[in-house]
């Protein structure tokens, strides 16, 4: 009979953590943002990585600056890695790479799930009209007082720098993000294939102008895609 050893059994915190099983086929997801200390969303100038595998937290840190450390979160990407890059060069395997919905949530249930003309879900509304707005900015109104559905964007790729670590994913419900969408996903078709780009953060700022908000100076961080080349290119040029 094999003999266990029992050195973590006093010292339980001391084991090493397993390697997860992604639920979702990604090993790490990017942030744009974190939750501040009193529960509000706080905007990132540089990309933040988490992922629950100790070997891409290494292998990330290593590529963009920052360090592993480990946290106490209850998920499967407990490991954060806070970088030094705003914008990270990854490859997107087409249209595909980008899906994009509209959601509706009230606490953790989905209350409307659709495409901006029809319902997605559930089964006996799908591909019904979902009644919302047909103006933009009577959509965005309707989601800033929760009663209508914002973007729910999700866009999948590969890190360009190092493409057999695994697929990641950065998610977003930004209005500037979805109004844009169209443009990256033509973009990726006229690649018609694998495509290199540059995934960044980039601040924005400026005065409003007209209102009763004239004279206020706004700033924020926005996420954006540039679609550069194939990838079969990139990697020719690097010959």
């Amino acid at each position: 009979m094999a003999n266990k050893m029992t050195i973590f059994d006093t010292d339980p915190n001391a084991k090493p953590k397993e390697r997860v099983t992604f639920t979702d086929d990604t090993v790490g997801r990017f942030h744009s943002g974190i939750q501040g200390e009193d529960g509000t969303p706080e905007a990132l100038s540089e990309w933040k990585i988490s992922t629950g595998d100790p070997v891409v937290a290494q292998a990330v840190a290593q590529l963009f600056g920052g360090e592993a450390i480990e946290t106490e979160r209850p998920a499967e990407n407990f490991i954060d890695v806070f970088t030094e890059r705003s914008s990270i060069p990854v490859v997107l395997d087409g249209p595909d790479a980008i899906y994009a919905d509209m959601k509706l949530w009230n606490r953790s249930k989905l209350v409307h799930h659709c495409d901006g003309s029809e319902f997605l879900s559930p089964e006996e509304k799908a591909g019904k009209p979902c009644g919302c707005p047909e103006l933009f900015a009577e959509r965005k109104q309707a989601a800033k007082d929760f009663i209508g559905p914002a973007p729910s964007i999700t866009i999948t790729f590969r890190l360009a720098d190092d493409p057999d670590l695994g697929l990641f994913r950065f998610q977003s419900q930004s209005w500037t993000l979805a109004s844009v969408l169209h443009e990256y996903e033509n973009a990726l078709e006229a690649v018609a294939g694998p495509a290199l780009a540059d995934l960044s953060l980039e601040l924005v700022e400026y005065v409003v102008k007209k209102g009763p908000n004239k004279g206020r100076q706004v700033s924020y961080v926005k996420p954006v895609v540039k679609v550069l080349k194939a990838y079969d290119d990139a990697i020719t040029d690097e010959r």
